[in-house]
């Protein structure tokens, strides 16, 4: 049997990802929203640096069992609608992390250090763009669920039955 990820041959999808790291430089252009759309923005990023996230704090704020994020400079994101509503959280790593989130729905927007905002972490599955997003790594992998390689052989349905 072979296993899948984003309907490659996990074979296929580790060439393609390693293609993409080659090639870099790139930006896409990306817009987003929280749920509830009250919060609207835009975004150039690379998409070769989409990063699969499996630690415990993105588990349980996600409410899944990992985030996937992009990076984006602040020169390259725009807020172009709402205020997102923040608070900070010491990571395990001890970094302290501001986390942006809709007050309204609860979507999280990004993630960016308390001091030095140059950098945000998207949170991919509110962008528009997100299928063209595909992960080229994995970070914190210790914490990761251990059933998630046998997602494959689940049974699949094209919507809610």
């Amino acid at each position: 049997m072979t296993l899948h990820f984003h309907g490659l041959p996990i074979r296929v999808y580790k060439d393609y990802a390693k293609l993409r790291n080659e090639q870099g430089g790139h930006m896409l252009h990306v817009e987003g929203s929280c749920h509830c759309e009250k919060i609207k923005f835009e975004a150039e990023v690379d998409p070769t640096k989409v990063t699969i996230c499996h630690c415990t704090d993105c588990q349980e704020i996600a409410g899944a069992p990992f985030r996937v994020v992009v990076p984006v400079t602040k020169d390259n994101f725009k807020l172009l609608e709402g205020e997102p509503k923040s608070y900070i959280k010491v990571a395990e790593s001890g970094n302290r992390r501001v986390q942006a989130f809709c007050l309204d729905c609860g979507s999280p927007i990004y993630a960016t250090s308390e001091f030095n905002q140059e950098v945000f972490g998207l949170r991919v599955g509110t962008l528009k763009q997100r299928a063209q997003l595909v992960p080229t790594k994995q970070i914190w992998h210790r914490s990761s669920m251990p059933w998630l390689s046998e997602m494959n052989i689940l049974p699949k349905f094209e919507k809610q039955s």
